[in-house]
């Protein structure tokens, strides 16, 4: 089911707008229809992001409870990580 959204400005502002959309082949009310799913996208995305975020989470906190982590000292991880990255590096350049 559509919806209708409406908002006010000014005359000036509507008209340059609707010039701007018309030199582009399209209407205002396209130009705004566009933007609406744009951001509706993008909240969408967001929101599977941290639905992601939460599952990595709670896995992470699951696998402490169970005592299956596995912990790393600081200096270790930072080796780990940066011999990780020089993979990544050269595998780039080939």
């Amino acid at each position: 089911m559509d919806t209708r959204i409406q908002f006010r400005v000014d005359e000036e502002t509507k008209r340059l707008a609707q010039q701007m959309a018309e030199s582009q082949g399209r209407t205002l009310s396209d130009a705004c229809r566009e933007l609406t799913e744009g951001l509706a996208e993008e909240q969408r995305k967001t929101i599977s992001h941290d639905a992601w975020l939460s599952e990595q989470i709670n896995a992470a906190f699951d696998k402490f409870d169970n005592g299956k982590a596995n912990f790393i000292v600081h200096d270790e991880a930072k080796t780990l990580m940066e011999a990780r990255k020089q993979k990544i590096r050269n595998r780039d350049k080939s």
